[in-house]
């Protein structure tokens, strides 16, 4: 299965966050939850910086502070691949972050005055696209 379908980066502009910083984080999370495995391509550098529309030197910039932090290995002519054998993520900090993300959404859905039952149901579109992309279905 392709990796580039397990993984979804997104940036938030003005954020008080640098842009190569979010993405360094989102890396280490797919690493810390067991999503990206070691050995595992990341995007190239040109289709992240495209996908996420940032400079491509941002995107650099992030892996290469992944390098040196022992999480990605950079090599010429081939990509970043994950190196990280760190910890990963228990049970109770996957949920956390998964209820962060869902405390998110409900306060967006709230302040554009969506009902419940529409918010479930594009979650519930969301997580059957993905399973079709990932040949679940």
């Amino acid at each position: 299965m392709d990796i580039a379908l397990m993984v979804h980066f997104q940036v938030t502009l003005g954020a008080g966050v640098p842009v190569y910083r979010q993405l360094m984080e989102q890396v280490k999370y797919y690493v810390a939850s067991g999503t990206l495995k070691p050995g595992d391509a990341l995007p190239s550098i040109r289709e992240l910086a495209g996908r996420l529309a940032v400079n491509p030197s941002t995107v650099v910039k992030a892996f290469g502070e992944l390098e040196h932090e022992g999480v990605v290995e950079l090599i010429q002519g081939k990509g970043a691949f994950v190196l990280n054998h760190g910890r990963k993520l228990s049970t109770a900090e996957m949920k956390k972050a998964l209820r962060d993300g869902a405390r998110r959404l409900a306060v967006e859905a709230r302040q554009m005055g969506l009902p419940r039952r529409a918010v479930i149901e594009i979650l519930e579109e969301e997580l059957e696209k993905l399973d079709e992309r990932a040949g679940k279905i």
